[in-house]
């Protein structure tokens, strides 16, 4: 089930929400939670009942893990590290084998010439996200000890079904405390309009947005042979602004569904695209997987603790690991190595004082994320090679024939410009669509986010009269409905 499905909006969150305050008056917390985890695993197995019960294993064996890893760190028993290590490596092992299984067996047949049959595995949606939340929770209870919850508390702290699909990557000692405040066992008006503005902001995100740029970026990435120069900055152009309104779309969607059960979320997003730097992007963007991979990745391996040559390996290994979890796929682990390299480049440059102009500095960063996220969206490694190379001009560089008559765009023939169709490969769709990403530009960069928005929220007519608008037209364009992009993920 979609969060940009009629049912979703229409029939799931309004009468999930109605019968968890109902049960929480007339009856004990402990059945109103109850009610919440079973609406979270059947909206899990709306997908596949069998994603079901892969979350329900997993959050069965880390409790058990997390329970007996509690009790030794209260005794300090000699078992703690045993069962710790027992818990990741469960985790690790439960991930690997359904989303890295056939990646490995297709490089073991590449590498030695064999002909292993690829397994028959569906890759369980969510399972990134749960899977970083449970080791999270292990690696809180190694670290500092504590942490002993109810089972009932715990399971639906890890299915609760705004984030189980795809984030935000909260943790336990932001969630489980909520669910146990009394204050929040009421229903609450001001929350609920909250939860429906940031929502409605969402749901325009991915439909009049996100799901428009994708008819270029599909066009231009899967079916085109070829791309101009021209062609090829509009197709990446149109992925960058894809992916951001896509998943943060998500992301409001996730942030207000769980407002309407008196819930707050983690920020995910902070405006990632204002950024100057690559560090200030990571600080922007995926918010809530940055902090899981600086607090659970880089600083186990020794962050900068251990001289600077280990902290640039660290850095690049926290970026491979990072391409990794996005997919099973070279170009993800390309993708990241790139991004590491970026990294390392910052970082010694910032030792050198040296500083670039504020609007300088942010074209040479969002330049360079335009660029690399070819190698993340791109299917195969030819469509790779076909938008960057349209990138570079090596395909042609065609502009308006109508321009065929001006003297400055004449002498520009001489560096290879030509007069002719400048979108012939992309999609036959409506002008302002190739001008989409450009005219989105200024408006990441002046506007305020759906966070600084909803801090500053109050209900009044005007704010009624954006979320019925903007409500109204997601719904309109429901017919044309998709999954959200890091569902892949």
């Amino acid at each position: 089930m979609l969060f940009n499905s009629y049912a979703f909006i229409l029939i799931f969150l309004p009468l999930a929400a109605a019968c968890y305050f109902l049960l929480h008056r007339f009856f004990s917390a402990k059945w109103a939670l109850l009610f919440l985890l079973f609406a979270s695993l059947g909206f899990m197995s709306f997908w596949n009942v069998k994603f079901a019960m892969v979350l329900l294993f997993s959050v069965l064996v880390n409790f058990a893990c997390g329970s007996a890893l509690s009790a030794a760190a209260e005794k300090q028993a000699k078992s703690k590290k045993p069962v710790f290590i027992a818990g990741i490596t469960f985790n690790v092992l439960l991930l690997g084998f359904f989303k890295y299984s056939n990646f490995f067996l297709e490089n073991i047949n590449t590498v030695f010439a064999t002909h292993i049959q690829a397994l028959h595995i569906l890759l369980p949606i969510g399972i990134s996200f749960y899977t970083f939340m449970q080791i999270a929770w292990l690696m809180d209870i190694y670290r500092q000890g504590g942490y002993r919850y109810d089972f009932l508390s715990y399971c639906l702290y890890v299915t609760f079904f705004p984030y189980v699909i795809s984030g935000p990557i909260a943790y336990h000692r932001e969630i489980i405390p909520q669910f146990k405040t009394p204050a929040n066992w009421t229903f609450n008006t001001s929350n609920l309009c909250r939860g429906l503005f940031i929502f409605s902001i969402g749901l325009f995100k991915k439909m009049a947005i996100a799901d428009t740029l994708a008819i270029i970026v599909n066009g231009g990435f899967d079916a085109a042979r070829v791309l101009t120069f021209t062609e090829a900055w509009i197709t990446s152009l149109s992925f960058t602004m894809q992916i951001y309104f896509d998943f943060s779309g998500y992301t409001d969607m996730a942030i207000g569904a769980a407002l309407v059960f008196n819930i707050r979320l983690p920020i995910n997003f902070n405006s990632p695209y204002k950024a100057t730097n690559i560090k200030e992007f990571w600080q922007r963007w995926h918010i809530t997987l940055s902090r899981f991979l600086l607090n659970y990745v880089y600083i186990p391996l020794g962050g900068n603790r251990k001289g600077e040559a280990r902290t640039l390996a660290n850095i690049l290994l926290l970026f491979i690991v990072c391409g990794l979890w996005h997919g099973a796929a070279w170009s993800f682990v390309l993708w990241g190595g790139l991004t590491g390299l970026a990294s390392i480049v910052y970082r010694l440059w910032t030792k050198t004082g040296l500083k670039l102009p504020k609007a300088i500095a942010w074209i040479v960063y969002f330049g360079f994320f335009n660029i690399s996220a070819v190698f993340f969206r791109a299917q195969t490694w030819p469509d790779t090679v076909k938008v960057l190379k349209g990138m570079l001009g090596l395909s042609g560089i065609y502009i308006s024939p109508n321009l065929a008559d001006n003297p400055f765009w004449q002498k520009l023939t001489v560096i290879g410009i030509r007069f002719g169709e400048w979108r012939e490969n992309l999609p036959d769709t409506d002008t302002y669509l190739y001008f989409l990403c450009f005219l989105l530009i200024p408006f990441v960069l002046l506007t305020k986010n759906s966070n600084e928005l909803l801090e500053k929220f109050s209900p009044n007519w005007k704010n009624a009269l954006a979320v019925s608008l903007m409500m109204i037209a997601g719904l309109l364009l429901l017919n044309k409905t998709s999954s959200f992009l890091y569902f892949n993920f």
